[in-house]
């Protein structure tokens, strides 16, 4: 990417903000032109706070960062881009992205306030504290589904989709620290001081009850949550979430993949067609004529 400052702020990443966006599509609100604008400012309103948070985070792990196979590569670390721009940067889109929610929606304002002060709070010490690391990572994703149900005042949307939303999260935090720990080998720990805590045993064995917990409460929710058909087609999505978990651990375990979600996502074609199959699956039976 030509522009650091840009780089720097992950836009990648941003993909992550688009569970701000389950509460409309659950709600069968897709088509609702204002929910729609709502939900999606608090899409851009959750990338400026991402992307201030990213730059804090690599302002405060630009040491680190240059000893990292991968991580030297980033603006900060490389040099590329000067730390007074990246500080004044993450000012402003933390600034701006707060008076946008409290603009949009007074609720969505204490949300964000709330993720902010949680990713800080998690960049200076909670990512040193192993297993609360992962669970604060989860939550943070499930503040996102909660942010973007507020937004729009949602009447049907289950309850089921945080416990799912959560469970999806902590597979995918689990498998990026067993990413980490074989990329960086036995300097782990020089790295990341949390990986010292975790090994590949403890972290598999975690996934498997993770994995089969996921594939429990979203099957679950295909026949159980009130908002749904009554004759149950949403179950006709399940394959797509079995496939789209199995092939995610096949590239994790066999492709030794892991180390950024959305680049994993983005970049495997047959994980992408399960992901837009499921969408296009869930969508017809939330918005068809039954």
């Amino acid at each position: 990417m030509r522009y650091p400052l840009l780089k720097a702020m992950r836009p990648k990443q941003w993909l992550k903000n688009v569970f701000v966006l389950a509460g409309l599509f659950f709600d069968a609100r897709l088509l609702d032109r204002v929910a729609l604008l709502r939900s999606l400012g608090a899409f851009i309103i959750f990338c400026a706070i991402s992307s201030a948070i990213y730059l804090t985070n690599d302002l405060a792990d630009i040491e680190n960062d240059r000893r990292h196979p991968t991580k030297r590569h980033r603006p900060l670390a490389s040099g590329a881009l000067p730390p007074g721009v990246a500080r004044v940067t993450a000012g402003l889109l933390a600034i701006g992205g707060l008076i946008g929610a409290l603009l949009l929606n007074t609720g969505l304002f204490w949300i964000v306030l709330v993720y902010l002060g949680m990713m800080t709070l998690y960049n200076h010490w909670l990512k040193h504290m192993v297993i609360i690391d992962v669970l604060t990572i989860a939550f943070g994703f499930v503040l996102r589904v909660y942010a973007g149900a507020i937004v729009v005042q949602v009447s049907r949307f289950s309850p089921w989709l945080y416990v799912c939303t959560t469970l999806l999260a902590l597979f995918i935090a689990l498998n990026r620290r067993r990413h980490e720990i074989i990329l960086l080998q036995q300097d782990a720990n020089n790295h990341r001081a949390i990986l010292e805590e975790y090994s590949i045993p403890f972290l598999d064995e975690m996934t498997s009850l993770v994995t089969a917990t996921t594939i429990a409460a979203y099957s679950f929710y295909t026949f159980s949550a009130p908002n749904l058909p009554s004759n149950h087609t949403m179950m006709l999505t399940i394959p797509f979430v079995l496939y789209g978990i199995f092939r995610y651990l096949y590239l994790i375990h066999v492709r030794r993949l892991g180390g950024a979600p959305e680049e994993v996502v983005l970049g495997d074609r047959p994980l992408m067609i399960s992901i837009l199959l499921w969408a296009m699956t869930a969508g017809l039976v939330l918005y068809g004529p039954w």
